[in-house]
């Protein structure tokens, strides 16, 4: 590691209510306890509040719209944050292909909003892009595991958003000289998040033991994964933000790659009752992405940091929210 670890005042966490947001939310509050802790949310995003249930005291979220430019600015103004965590964004693939010109819009405007307003604000924060595997598109077996001068070519209406967030970011640092740091997370277990396969398939794995559903509905099964905890992948956001160098891309993952029909079958072996499972075509995507497999070095090398959760620890972990969600509120599932 060639760079001092860098420290933080005060993190603004864009999108904070949505599921990755809370649990970096969590993170800070729990293993950096001297940073305080704000985020921002859409008026519409307050059904996700409960996901700051837990650390609600001591976390201040702002009412803000990324498509509002003066709202951007105030908090700005307000927080004076030191450190910013974009995480912000439409996210759910498949439903980019149903209503793509407002991912789009949402995505890339909401960004170019962000920097702009930082730069009118005159601040000068570590900002963290925090990017997708799904940038990189489909990718031929010769290309993994995939290195961050794969070349970028998105697949789906959300990886284009991304891909042009990613963009933005590199040239803000390049022509501002903006302190941005991009990282390109691959796939993870998130149980807040339930159009990610794992999660949707927990869910249903819960409904069917508790007799609430009848079998599991799923898409594409070959699908090839590098998975990855989200508690660790919370923590490695601030750890890029400690440790890599501006202007630079870094790929983050998990050590154990599955396919998704695999990741099925394993879960149906935890499960307690048999899950009789059929593939629902309204599940398959336009355009998929098949083969996500990083190499992750580069940013080892940078941070020294290694993920913390097995595989069997991040399955049980949401395998049991799941059953938690479902014995708990089983009516608004």
């Amino acid at each position: 590691m060639n760079i001092e670890k860098r420290k933080f005042k005060v993190a603004l966490i864009t999108g904070i209510t949505g599921s990755g947001g809370s649990f970096l939310a969590e993170y800070i509050a729990d293993q950096q306890p001297e940073t305080a802790i704000h985020g921002i949310a859409r008026w519409h995003s307050t059904t996700s509040q409960n996901n700051l249930d837990t650390i609600k005291s001591g976390v201040t979220v702002h009412e803000c719209d990324l498509m509002d430019f003066s709202t951007i600015l105030a908090v700005l103004n307000q927080v004076k944050p030191d450190v910013i965590f974009h995480l912000a964004s439409h996210a759910n693939v498949r439903a980019g292909f149903i209503t793509p010109l407002s991912v789009i819009n949402n995505n890339v405007m909401g960004t170019a909003n962000l920097l702009e307003a930082i730069r009118s604000a005159q601040l000068d924060p570590v900002i963290q892009f925090c990017s997708t595997s799904e940038v990189y598109g489909q990718v031929s077996q010769d290309e993994v595991p995939i290195l961050e001068t794969t070349p970028l070519r998105p697949s789906s209406p959300y990886a284009v958003s991304k891909t042009t967030q990613d963009h933005l970011g590199f040239a803000y640092w390049r022509c501002y000289g903006m302190r941005i740091i991009r990282t390109r997370m691959f796939a993870y277990f998130n149980p807040r998040r339930t159009d990610l396969f794992a999660t949707s398939f927990a869910r249903q794995v819960a409904l069917v033991e508790a007799g609430l559903q009848s079998e599991l509905l799923h898409g594409n099964l070959d699908s090839v994964r590098t998975m990855i905890d989200v508690r660790d992948a919370m923590e490695s956001y601030w750890v890029a933000a400690e440790y890599c160098e501006f202007g630079e891309a870094y790929n983050i993952g998990g050590s154990t790659t599955i396919s998704v029909g695999e990741f099925l079958r394993i879960l149906k072996q935890l499960a307690a009752k048999d899950i009789p499972s059929r593939v629902d075509s309204s599940l398959l995507r336009p355009a998929d992405v098949t083969l996500q497999i990083p190499e992750i070095s580069k940013f080892s090398n940078a941070t020294g940091w290694q993920p913390k959760y097995s595989f069997d620890e991040s399955i049980r972990h949401l395998l049991d929210y799941w059953r938690e969600q479902v014995k708990s509120n089983p009516e608004n599932l």
